[in-house]
């Protein structure tokens, strides 16, 4: 666990030194938010195209062989980010970090490996809490290295993300032993993202959780694609404004992952839990969308790593809890693939009614996107142990 955790914590944090800067290096080459969003389009459709792949090759061949290729893979896709004189060129870095990047899949498979049923809700709040560290750090500095060059933060994270490779190469032990990987051959319809995520959808409580978590990305691309854009609209605050409040996202979410729903799902249920998560998420969505003045959007914002921190990892955990070993990171592979299928359809979305209907309304329409979460949630047939 301690291995994985600073393995995420490394790559979240290069992660994280992006989020200041890619509004205004996108800007350089386009002025609108639909290009914003279609950069993370391009990342996200490769990913939901990869990620079914990536997992049902580490229940095949394991997780460590298949986190170190992603890892690699967001490596180069940093540098070129960096290198990047073109508008194309950040486009091609996005679509070569997207086809490697198992990073989050594989992990959320490697601890349902070595959890046990009842623990792992808790500790897949470790991936939440290196998310929330990631970001209390990685903006922060981001928005200090964009004063001195836009392409800093790239080359930043690209050092990091390499540091991680290393590091995982040498430390990271394999959490899959032969004995409990995937026997048979894979089939090639089990390479086909559609297809998968097709048959896992037939499931009717997977349906119910893997939906809601739908609902949860796409609201929360409109946070991540066009917030800085948002709050330069709005307020006009620049980069290092922009990371210190997602630093101070950050530190709530690493609080609520880290600390606070490892205790809370000793005493409550996971789906219990995370309905009030997306109701809380709902309100600040809601919030965000009207907030006249800077300092009303941080009790806003307060709702939202709150919420997702009860949200993240007992969503995980009971998706995990549905399927046997051996489908880990099949399953969680398509999980991801939906997750990244939601933000090739959403930044559009956002920066689209972000031109065309208001500033506040990808946080509007998110509200009811998590409403919707809270009733699938709510409504799902749930096994409670596997």
């Amino acid at each position: 666990m301690i291995f994985i955790f600073i393995t995420l914590f490394l790559d979240l944090l290069g992660s994280g030194l992006l989020v200041p800067v890619i509004p205004f290096l996108v800007r350089e080459y386009s002025k609108d938010a639909l290009t914003i969003g279609l950069l993370a389009v391009s990342f996200s459709a490769a990913q939901f195209i990869a990620s079914p792949v990536l997992g049902v090759l580490s229940d095949r061949y394991g997780r460590r062989p298949v986190l170190l290729i992603s890892l690699l893979g967001t490596t180069l896709g940093y540098f070129i980010f960096g290198f990047a004189n073109a508008l194309w060129l950040l486009f091609a870095a996005r679509l070569l970090d997207g086809f490697t990047g198992g990073n989050i899949s594989t992990a959320q498979a490697y601890i349902a490996d070595i959890s046990p049923p009842q623990d792992r809700a808790k500790n897949f709040g470790l991936i939440g809490a290196a998310f929330g560290l990631g970001f209390i750090f990685g903006p922060a500095l981001g928005g200090l290295l964009g004063q001195i060059s836009l392409q800093a933060p790239a080359f930043a994270a690209g050092i990091l993300s390499l540091a991680t490779t290393i590091f995982g190469f040498f430390a990271l032990p394999e959490s899959l032993p032969p004995q409990k990987r995937l026997q048979r051959p894979i089939r090639l319809k089990e390479l086909n993202p559609i297809a998968q995520v097709g048959d896992v959808l037939q499931r009717p409580v997977l349906r119910g959780l893997l939906l809601a978590n739908f609902a949860k990305n796409f609201a929360f691309s409109g946070l991540q694609t066009n917030f800085a854009l948002f709050t330069f609209v709005r307020f006009g605050l620049g980069s290092g404004a922009n990371g210190a409040i997602f630093s101070y996202i950050g530190v709530l979410a690493a609080l609520m992952q880290g600390l606070i729903v490892r205790r809370l799902v000793k005493h409550f249920r996971e789906e219990q839990l995370a309905v009030v998560g997306f109701g809380m998420m709902a309100v600040g969505f809601s919030l965000i969308s009207f907030v006249p003045t800077i300092w009303m959007l941080y009790p806003a914002l307060t709702f939202i790593p709150v919420g997702s921190g009860l949200v993240t990892p007992t969503l995980m955990g009971l998706i995990s809890k549905q399927v046997a070993i051996q489908e880990q990171g099949t399953i969680l592979g398509a999980s991801q693939a939906i997750a990244s299928l939601t933000q090739v359809v959403a930044p559009v979305w956002a920066g689209a009614v972000f031109d065309y209907v208001g500033i506040g309304a990808p946080y509007w329409t998110g509200a009811i996107w998590l409403v919707v979460a809270v009733w699938l949630v709510a409504t799902c047939q749930i096994k409670t142990e596997r």
